[in-house]
């Protein structure tokens, strides 16, 4: 009886809290390769500052223990997206090309369509990486043609950005369905003189194919247009972002706006503008986060002088782990892009995908400066976004997203995570539950078994002295993965049978348990 007084006792509150304000714009901030240590107030010896990203800490909520769903950029922006693990639709591993048709199957709920369904005009800016659709082939464009199965056609009502990271090709500030300048030259990736990686950036050329510049690293050959470049992604990006807003809020100021930012840095190329050369102690690396920085000070400037500050919600995230380079700055600058945590990007271990996460709402945010160590995933943003909004998911939306809004508006709150997944780029699982954390088989290697309170370096199998820790954990994951769902509700389908990165699931296991429904498509 004491706890059905309490549960009703901590609804009444929660359903207070949810109606005390209007529906919050939104805004989500994703970088791209940012590191648990790229950001200084979680990082003490960060070798630069990130003050912007620390006023979001202060003034909200850091999570400290929050990870993307993949270690690599395509699965964990679906996830973001979805609330539904990429690897359960036909991407098993790896990223896409820029030209591929979209992983988000038409119909699947998105962050953008739950919150257009609630009133809210939704806008993305920034680097998509989830397929696209071009009109023609490669030298037979017709850039007349408008780009299908797009941002557009997932949810959102404007998109300004570009296909994929920028090595991959078709390059362009691509606005709605098409391009003001398309992308009719050539390129390829060329020496960066202030980093180990490449740069973007004219010349370009009129054809494809070799070419004698011996700047050239690679032989293979982006489409591009006339007026892109590299370095002017950050800039652009943020001018868009804050126009898009001003525009609805100048539209109709009663209407609440949700903006997906995803930002290309820290990712390669590291190119930050001039201005910023200089600045910290980590290099053009360290430079490009600074800058990066500086843009999230300026969306933070024009809310606050345009009045949406206070009623305005800040998700900041990234989508995974830093990018190999992570292992020269320790000796170089003595800087930790993954803080204290093991591996960086593509890795199944902590530091591929415990990133930064900070949440920043004034209106709403109870008690802020608060930190959360228990677990979230980035795929808990569709939960949360539908209980902050009153939105009901069906069973066929957000299968693994789980709410942590309780969090936010009660500083007593102890929610109970369901066990997370994540999911290296090569195909291996893991699960975590509480302070366990089992990486499964795979290929060659056998299971891992690590307690991260205790180890959070990962340091330590103990797979072999807890068998029956790993049994428990094994039969957890299995019935995750062939329920196709994390969360309560009815089983739902994966897009494919059985694939051979399930190591320890019998394919006939598999099979038998796979819910006998039509796969989305």
């Amino acid at each position: 009886m004491k706890f059905v007084l309490f549960s009703s006792g901590f609804l009444l509150f929660l359903f207070a809290s949810l109606h005390a304000t209007p529906q919050p714009n939104i805004i989500v901030i994703y970088t791209d390769d940012q590191g648990f240590g790229d950001a200084s107030c979680l990082n003490p010896n960060a070798k630069f500052q990130t003050p912007n990203l620390d006023r979001l800490a202060k003034e909200g909520l850091s999570f400290t223990n929050a990870h993307s769903s993949d270690s690599v950029c395509t699965p964990s922006r679906y996830g973001l997206l979805t609330g539904r693990y990429s690897w359960r639709t036909t991407l098993k591993k790896g990223v896409f090309q820029a030209e591929v048709p979209c992983l988000i199957a038409d119909g699947r709920m998105t962050l953008a369509s739950l919150l257009k369904k609630q009133g809210y005009h939704t806008g993305m800016v920034g680097k998509w990486h989830l397929g696209m659709n071009f009109p023609g082939k490669p030298g037979s464009r017709d850039w007349t043609k408008p780009v299908t199965d797009m941002p557009l056609d997932k949810g959102f009502d404007y998109f300004y950005g570009i296909p994929a990271s920028l090595n991959y090709g078709i390059l362009a500030w691509f606005e709605g369905r098409h391009a003001k300048v398309p992308p009719t030259l050539f390129t390829n990736k060329k020496k960066n003189p202030r980093f180990t990686d490449y740069r973007i950036m004219p010349p370009y050329e009129n054809k494809p194919g070799k070419s004698a510049d011996p700047s050239r690293t690679v032989k293979t050959n982006f489409e591009i247009a006339p007026d892109f470049i590299d370095n002017q992604c950050l800039t652009r990006f943020t001018d868009k972002a804050i126009a898009w807003v001003k525009t609805r809020s100048d539209l109709n100021s009663r209407s609440p706006f949700f903006l997906y930012l995803p930002y290309t840095s820290p990712h390669y190329p590291v190119c930050p503008l001039p201005e910023f050369h200089g600045q910290g102690d980590c290099g053009a690396y360290g430079e490009f986060l600074i800058e990066t920085d500086h843009h999230i000070g300026r969306i933070l400037k024009y809310l606050k002088t345009s009045g949406l500050d206070e009623n305005t919600m800040i998700v900041f995230t990234s989508d995974n782990g830093p990018e190999n380079a992570w292992k020269q700055r320790i000796p170089k600058y003595q800087h930790f892009s993954s803080g204290p945590y093991r591996g960086g990007k593509r890795d199944v271990y902590e530091g591929g995908h415990r990133i930064p996460f900070f949440v920043r709402w004034p209106a709403g945010i109870k008690n802020p400066g608060r930190s959360w160590n228990g677990p979230i995933g980035q795929v808990d943003l569709l939960a949360t976004f539908a209980r902050l909004t009153k939105a009901t998911l069906p069973d066929t939306a957000g299968e693994d997203s789980q709410s942590f809004a309780s969090i936010l508006l009660d500083p007593t709150a102890k929610p109970k995570r369901l066990p997370l997944i994540n999911h290296a780029s090569n195909g291996r699982f893991s699960i975590t539950t509480a302070d366990w954390k089992l990486i499964m088989p795979h290929r060659e290697h056998h299971p891992e078994l690590y307690h991260l309170k205790d180890d959070p370096a990962e340091k330590t199998n103990l797979a072999a002295s807890h068998p029956d820790r790993v049994k428990d954990l094994t039969a957890q994951i299995t019935e995750i993965v062939t329920r196709g769902r994390t969360t309560p509700g009815k089983a739902q389908p994966n897009d494919t049978g059985h694939w051979s990165d399930l190591t320890w699931i019998e394919k006939s296991a598999y099979e038998d348990t796979l819910p006998k429904l039509p796969a989305h498509k």
